[in-house]
């Protein structure tokens, strides 16, 4: 199995998590209110979804 990428404290995890899922579907409502079927609106929504599942990657610790 390979290595994680980057590897936080629970805590941390827990907050950082917290924060791109709000940042991601902050950008997707830009996005929709920018214009969902607009260029500018599906390159906000899109950014917002990979923010929103960025954590996938990061594990934790049992610091």
């Amino acid at each position: 199995m390979s290595r994680p990428l980057v590897a936080v404290p629970t805590r941390t995890y827990r907050l950082l998590d917290y924060a791109t899922k709000l940042g991601g579907l902050g950008l997707v409502a830009v996005g929709l209110e920018v214009g969902g079927a607009t260029l500018p609106g599906l390159a906000l929504g899109a950014c917002g979804a990979a923010l929103g599942v960025s954590t996938v990657f990061i594990e934790t610790t049992n610091e």
